[in-house]
């Protein structure tokens, strides 16, 4: 099965923030994370991952903390903040009207 190239405008930010709302994790656990619960069809590359987070921090939405990791280093443990609950709960919305026009779109009898 191919995978998708890209994902649809501001839909990385939802993940991450819905990732962050479940529990705290770093930055190459938020990538494994995300591969795993869509069955590896979404993989994001560090390229796209760290500046999606920084921006989510810059906005509040995310707060960052050095910790040490299972394998005993130091990262970015990223969690999400009161704001960034808020703002998960709009983009959660916002994704369920457009998934749904885009379902129903998408599964229009051709003529």
């Amino acid at each position: 099965m191919s995978r998708p190239s890209g994902l649809v405008q501001g839909t990385l930010d939802l993940l991450l923030l819905k990732l962050l709302g479940l529990e705290p994790l770093h930055g190459w656990a938020i990538g494994l994370r995300l591969k795993q619960v869509s069955g590896d069809i979404l993989q994001v590359s560090d390229g796209s991952l760290y500046p999606a987070l920084h921006k989510l921090e810059q906005q509040g939405w995310i707060k960052a903390e050095w910790r040490t990791t299972e394998n005993n280093r130091r990262a970015r443990f990223y969690s999400l903040t009161r704001l960034g609950r808020s703002q998960l709960a709009k983009e959660a919305a916002n994704w369920d009207r457009l998934s749904g026009a885009i379902t129903g779109i998408v599964r229009l009898n051709e003529a």
